[in-house]
């Protein structure tokens, strides 16, 4: 008979609390009494834990809750060395996917930058309006996980999500996400927990499917595609339970893009459809933004037809829609420029998709992002070389060279990766030689 272990994570969440073995057993005594189970545990009953032995199913959330009030944090069955509800994977709103995103997110949280983190997040919170106010009320539900909260709480969520965006598009994700894990882990979790009504509650899934997205996002900009894909099923599974058919509309799409940007067609299509499907509105903006993804995934499969198709109906749609300021994703005509690019690139139109991309830096504006302008342009230079413009080629590249030290990007290192292979052959022309010089050494550092 193998002899049971000792339970060494919940040991170090023991140690942690400072409480005796009586204390602790008072602890999850009283939280019982709140949930209306009266229970008398012991100091015996918390040693046996402590020794390997697993409590009830039933009580250990309320052992997890214990923890959590006293600790001012987050505290979930992984935490605790429990094995993890089988209602972990079911796609509810309950305390098995709450769980699951604050697991998710704390492994984007490495210890040894949490001290950044911590300061990363507090000058990003200062923008946030009434943030004091907000603060306040979280370190209340830390205390008191039944805590209620309110609209207030949502509109900070939806803030910072928005300042978080601002970093990712600014610097990268690999600067922005660990700040964003924090954020869903520390702030996020503790508000999901919270008692809210009916409309607070679905306005906070929802601010929270976003949030979950956009990590997500983050999470493919670093090239980390499967931690991508897991907080993109997160972000599904919260924006259904919030009834939020807009923001699981915006998360298919980006999962199509995901799948795009990796060169499966076939996928990107059926998720761009899907997504397509399940939109609750047709206004010109939301048809810009679903037709051009299709209309890229389609060129992808092999699909010409329902490509252009797909490409004229973004067109039209763009040029119907308002202005694309104050939109979160907003479909613009320099975006349009930019599928089109893709479409006629993957549909071997390499001199086309140079035009297109031109077309796009021309319709850029304050609203576009310097990382897509990066990116872009790396893309350009690449196309530019394949047509034998090597001096344009050149030129591009010393652009992306100049901006590259200021992201983070595992998709913009890639691209940086490639100039001097793509140059080597070019090297005895002297502008050349110099931009794969200049790559190499950039590439190095």
């Amino acid at each position: 008979m193998t002899a049971r272990q000792p339970n060494e994570a919940l040991e170090r969440l023991f140690r942690e609390s400072g409480w005796t073995m009586r204390q602790c057993a008072q602890a999850v005594n009283r939280i019982g009494t709140e949930h209306g189970t009266p229970l008398k545990y012991q100091q015996p009953s918390v040693h046996q834990w402590l020794s390997g032995h697993l409590p009830k199913e039933s009580v250990r959330p309320l052992i997890l809750e214990a923890f959590t009030r006293r600790l001012l944090r987050p505290v979930t069955h992984t935490d605790a060395g429990f094995p993890v509800p089988a209602s972990r994977e079911e796609p509810n709103s309950g305390p098995a996917t709450v769980e699951g995103l604050i697991d998710l997110g704390r492994q984007d949280m490495d210890p040894s930058r949490r001290s950044v983190l911590g300061a990363g997040l507090f000058s990003v919170a200062l923008t946030v309006p009434d943030w004091q106010d907000v603060v306040g009320r979280l370190e209340e539900v830390k205390k008191n996980p039944r805590t209620r909260i309110g609209q207030s709480e949502v509109n900070a969520v939806r803030s910072m999500t928005e300042r978080l965006s601002d970093l990712d598009d600014d610097f990268g994700g690999r600067y922005a996400r660990p700040m964003a894990a924090a954020f869903l882990v520390n702030t996020v979790g503790p508000y999901l927990n919270a008692e809210a009504s009916s409309e607070t509650r679905d306005s906070m899934l929802s601010a929270a499917a976003f949030l979950c997205y956009l990590t997500g996002w983050m999470a493919v900009d670093e090239g980390a595609h499967g931690r991508a894909q897991q907080y993109y099923v997160k972000a599904l599974q919260l924006s259904g339970a919030g009834r939020d058919h807009h923001t699981y509309c915006h998360v298919l799409r980006g999962m199509s893009v995901q799948a795009a940007n990796l060169g499966h067609g076939t996928p990107a299509a059926r998720l761009a459809n899907a997504a397509a499907e399940s939109a609750p509105e047709s206004t010109p903006r939301m048809r810009a933004f679903i037709s051009g993804q299709q209309a890229h995934a389609y060129a992808l499969a092999n699909e010409k037809a329902n490509a252009l198709n797909s490409l004229r109906e973004a067109d039209r749609a763009v040029n119907q829609a308002e202005s694309q300021l104050g939109t979160f994703g907003g479909f613009s005509s320099a975006t349009l420029a930019y599928s089109t690019a893709e479409v006629r690139y993957a549909l071997g139109d390499v001199k086309g998709s140079v035009e297109s991309l031109r077309d796009h830096f021309r319709l850029r504006d304050s609203t576009d992002s310097k990382r897509s302008e990066i990116k872009f342009s790396a893309l350009l230079a690449q196309r530019q070389l394949e047509i034998g413009h090597l001096e344009a080629a050149c030129a591009t590249w010393g652009f992306v060279l100049d901006e590259y030290p200021n992201i983070h990007s595992g998709r913009i290192d890639e691209h940086v990766k490639k100039i001097a292979p793509l140059l080597r052959p070019y090297r005895s022309n002297s502008t050349a030689r110099e931009v794969y010089e200049r790559s190499r050494e950039v590439a190095a550092i």
